[in-house]
């Protein structure tokens, strides 16, 4: 495992597969759009996707009016499929190649959103570095949302091996930094007629004491 090259993997998936032919494909994000509503973040707040790759929440966002947004994935080529979808609008977004497990972040942020990122960290040690740089970098009172693989989903996606979660054990892993808000399960139907189903859990930054 330790000889896997997971940026050489993604590179290659983002070079030889269009946008509407990965499992993940959403022409509209409403889980995702739905915690940005339900917490009614401010168009000026300050955004990261994490893994966002070429997905088109980004697109949604910037047509809400958010201002500050940032997207962060492993693979250089994914980004630029982004970038060319976005054309002009390109610029008004940061945009980040990097590791989520190795990320070192140089703002803080109000929301954090991970839709099916965190769950390719297998490794205790790789999931234990992204839980210490989410905690020190979203802002007292931030919101965090993570989507990955249900009890119930896949174990692999993209040929890969995944971490399935559930409530309880997501909670378990945050309840230290953050404080659990909800947790809802959503069946995504992948382009590929197939059904996969998430955990989606929100939480809010604990206040220093």
């Amino acid at each position: 495992m330790d000889a896997f090259d997971r940026k050489k993997h993604w590179e290659n998936i983002y070079k030889t597969k269009e946008l509407k032919d990965v499992s993940w494909f959403q022409p509209t994000p409403e889980t995702s759009l739905d915690f940005f509503k339900q917490f009614n973040v401010p168009t000026t707040a300050t955004i990261i996707d994490i893994g966002g790759g070429d997905s088109l929440l980004v697109d949604h966002l910037l047509d809400l009016g958010y201002q500050d947004i940032t997207v962060l994935d492993i693979s250089a080529v994914a980004l630029e499929k982004a970038k060319n979808r976005l054309a002009d609008r390109a610029t008004k977004v940061r945009w980040i190649v990097a590791d989520a497990a190795t990320f070192k972040p140089t703002v803080k942020y109000d929301f954090w959103h991970d839709r099916a990122a965190f769950h390719f960290l297998t490794q205790e040690s790789e999931i234990s570095n992204y839980l210490e740089i989410v905690q020190r970098s979203i802002k007292p009172a931030g919101i965090l949302v993570i989507g990955t693989f249900s009890e119930q989903g896949p174990k692999k996606c993209s040929g890969i091996e995944i971490k399935q979660y559930s409530e309880e054990s997501m909670t378990d892993r945050l309840k230290k930094f953050f404080e659990k808000i909800k947790c809802i399960t959503v069946d995504h139907k992948t382009p590929f007629d197939t059904i996969q189903n998430f955990v989606f859990c929100s939480f809010r930054k604990l206040q220093p004491a």
